[in-house]
């Protein structure tokens, strides 16, 4: 498995499919992620054409055990972020 893409090379990669330079695909790639951040931090949903559907799911207190001690403890409610991948990008993996 290869290594993941840094930050550097997604803007380099986005400038370049983009046909434009370095700064302007970095700040097009931190604005994207600004408002998915907002967006996902208000509790609403996004979704990005042919990627997926980023969205805020609320999860009730609950029970859970230690795995070092066994304890039973309880864990307050809290926000999970959830990601569902598009179609189009199954297809695209796998075909």
């Amino acid at each position: 498995m290869s290594k993941p893409m840094t930050k550097t090379q997604l803007v380099a990669a986005l400038a370049e499919a983009m046909g434009s330079d370095k700064k302007t695909a970095n700040a097009a790639l931190d604005g994207i992620a600004a408002v998915v951040a907002k967006e996902v931090a208000a509790g609403g949903s996004i979704t990005l054409p042919g990627l997926g559907k980023v969205a805020c799911k609320a999860r009730p207190e609950r029970m859970v055990r230690n795995p070092a001690t066994g304890e039973q403890m309880k864990k307050p409610a809290d926000r999970q972020v959830k990601f569902a991948i598009a179609k189009a990008l199954k297809d695209v993996v796998n075909g």
